[in-house]
C-alpha cells in the first residue's frame, strides 16, 4: 500500500515551507528515515525523513513551491504500485473544502483550529475576511503588516481559504513599488510635508518643499519604530537605488537561496530598527584556558566536547544578570525584560549563518551549557535542526575569531538589545602587576570582545557594565 509524504508542521508558528531540493527522484529506491528531502522555512533549512521505505513512486510539489502544512508531498510504495494523479489533501491553492480523509488526524484537529470563523456580519464572510485576512495568519505576514503599515484589503491572498501568504505579501510590495511616477506625485500632493518623498536616490531635508509656508498640521502619531519614510517604501533594502549590472559586464549572477534572503532582509531590517552602538573590551582568557584544560578530559568521558563557546555563554549570562536590562526587546508601550535567558549561538553554515537557541540558560552548568552547544551545533551542520529551536532568543553571541577576526561589530539579531562577539585568541605581550605590586611584562592569550547594543534600551554605561561582569566572570573563573 503506498505511503504519503505529508507536509508536517515544523514547528508552533510555522504553518508553511518551501520544498528546497528533493534528495531523491522518481523512481528511486529509499530506506525509512532516509533523507527524502529538504524544506525551508523562514527560520532553517529542514532535512525531512523518508516514512516508510520502498520506491520514490510520485513527487507532488516541485522545488520551488511554497505549501502549507498538510499538503501531500509525495508517495512511497512498491515499484509496481500505481499512483492516482489527483491528490485528496489541500496544497496551498487548494479549496479548503477539500476532502481530508487521509490526512493525518492530528492534522485535521490542527485545520479545525486555524480555520476561517464561521458566521461573521456582511455577506457571510468573517470579519477578518471582510479586512482581507481569510484565517490564520503567519507571524511573518503579521510582522510585514505591521512594518510595512499594509491594508491586507488592498491584497490578493493566493493562500488556503484566500489567506495572505507571505509570497502574496512581496508581490503586493513589488507592485506597489513600481507605481507609476503620476500616480506617486498625486499621492505626495495629498500628504502633509514630512510624508513626501524627496527626489532621488535619498531623501531630502523638509525645508526644500516650496517658498511658500505650508498651513500648520498636527504632527502625526508615531506607528512604529521605522520613521514615516522608511515605512512608505517598499522594502528596507530599496531605501536607496540598487545599481543595474552593466550589460557588457563578464561574470555570472548567483541566485539567493531562501537562508540567504532572509538574512539579508532581517539584517536590513535590523539596521533600519535599532540605533546600533559598539563596545570592545580586551580579555584574558589563562584562568579560563587552564580550567579547560584541567576538566576536559573529565567532560570527554561523559560525551561533551568543552569549546570556549560554553564559557563565553555561561560568562553572557553573568552579564545578563548584573545587567538584566539587556535581556530585554523594545516595544512602544516600554521595554519589556524577558525572565529566561536564552542564548542564541550562530553557526556558520554553507548557505549563510543560523542561530540556534539555548533555552533557558540561565539554569544549566557549565556541562549542561556544553552538551547543549554540542548538540545544536551539530544538528545545524547535518540540517536536523526544528524551527522552534531557533526561535526565543533573547540575547545572542557570534564567534567571528574562528575565521581570524580580530574584532567585530555585529548586527543585532531583532527583536534582541544586544549581541556579543568575540575574536580570535591570540598570545599578546602584556603589562602586569605582581603580588606586590610591581610592573612586569608577560604574555597572554587574549580575545577582544565587542557588544552591540540597542542605543534606545541602553546607554553606553549600561553596555560597559555588562561587558565589565563577563570580563570579571572570564577572568576570575570558578567553579
Amino acid at each position: 500500500m503506498p505511503t504519503n509524504v505529508i507536509m508536517p508542521q515544523l514547528g508552533e508558528s510555522v504553518v508553511e515551507g518551501t520544498v528546497s531540493r528533493w534528495l531523491k527522484q522518481e523512481g528511486q529506491p529509499i530506506d525509512e528515515f532516509e533523507p527524502l528531502l529538504e524544506i525551508s522555512t523562514d527560520k532553517v533549512d529542514t532535512e525531512i525523513p523518508a516514512p516508510a521505505s520502498g520506491v520514490l513512486l510520485k513527487i507532488h510539489v516541485p522545488e520551488g513551491q511554497t505549501v502549507e502544512r498538510g499538503t501531500l508531498l509525495a508517495v512511497i510504495g512498491q515499484a509496481d504500485e500505481k499512483v492516482a494523479e489527483n491528490t485528496p489533501l489541500q496544497s496551498k491553492h487548494t479549496s479548503a473544502s477539500a476532502p481530508t480523509r487521509d490526512r493525518p488526524e492530528t492534522q485535521q484537529i490542527n485545520d479545525a483550529f486555524n480555520a476561517p470563523p464561521v458566521g461573521g456580519s456582511g455577506h457571510g464572510k468573517a470579519p477578518d475576511e471582510q479586512n482581507g485576512v481569510a484565517g490564520h495568519m503567519t507571524p511573518v505576514v503579521a510582522r510585514m503588516v505591521s512594518e510595512y503599515q499594509i491594508d491586507l484589503s488592498q491584497v490578493s491572498g493566493t493562500g488556503r481559504g484566500g489567506r495572505v501568504t507571505k509570497k502574496d505579501v512581496e508581490a503586493y510590495l513589488a507592485q506597489r513599488q513600481s507605481v507609476p511616477a503620476a500616480a506617486q506625485t498625486a499621492e505626495a500632493e495629498e500628504l502633509p510635508p514630512w510624508e513626501q518623498p524627496g527626489e532621488g536616490n535619498l531623501f531630502k531635508p523638509t525645508v526644500e518643499y516650496g517658498d511658500e509656508p505650508a498651513e500648520e498640521t498636527p504632527a502625526p502619531e508615531p506607528r512604529s519604530v521605522v520613521s514615516e519614510p522608511e515605512q512608505k517604501t517598499a522594502a528596507p533594502s530599496r531605501l536607496h537605488a540598487i545599481e543595474p549590472v552593466p550589460a557588457a559586464a563578464d561574470g555570472e549572477l548567483v541566485r539567493l537561496n531562501a537562508m540567504r534572503r532572509n538574512i539579508a532582509e532581517h539584517m536590513v531590517r535590523s539596521k533600519h530598527t535599532s540605533p546600533h552602538v559598539t563596545t570592545v573590551f580586551e580579555i584574558d582568557l589563562s584562568v579560563v584556558l587552564a580550567h579547560r584544560e584541567a576538566r576536559k578530559e573529565a567532560f570527554a568521558r561523559q560525551g561533551v566536547n568543552l569549546t570556549l563557546t560554553a564559557y563565553f555563554v555561561a560568562a553572557a549570562v553573568e552579564g545578563l544578570r548584573a545587567i538584566p536590562i539587556l535581556n530585554s526587546q523594545w516595544t512602544d508601550e516600554g521595554i519589556y525584560l524577558h525572565r529566561a535567558m536564552n542564548i542564541g549561538i550562530a553557526v556558520a553554515l554553507e548557505q549563510g549563518l543560523i542561530v540556534p537557541v539555548i533555552k533557558n540558560a540561565q539554569d544549566l552548568n557549565l556541562l549542561g551549557t556544553a552538551r547543549a552547544i554540542n548538540d545544536l551545533a551539530s544538528r545545524a551542520r547535518s540540517k536536523r535542526l526544528q524551527p522552534d529551536e531557533v526561535q526565543g532568543g533573547t540575547f545572542s553571541i557570534t564567534n567571528h575569531g574562528v575565521s581570524g577576526s580580530l574584532f567585530a561589530t555585529p548586527i543585532i539579531n531583532q527583536p534582541q538589545a544586544g549581541i556579543l562577539g568575540v575574536g580570535v585568541m591570540e598570545k599578546r605581550v602584556k603589562v602586569i602587576t605582581d603580588a606586590n605590586g610591581h610592573d612586569m611584562i608577560a604574555i597572554r592569550p587574549c580575545v577582544y570582545a565587542s557588544l552591540t547594543f540597542d542605543h534606545r534600551i541602553a546607554d553606553g554605561a549600561i553596555g560597559d557594565g555588562f561587558m565589565l561582569a563577563l570580563k570579571q566572570r572570564l577572568e576570575g573563573w570558578e567553579d
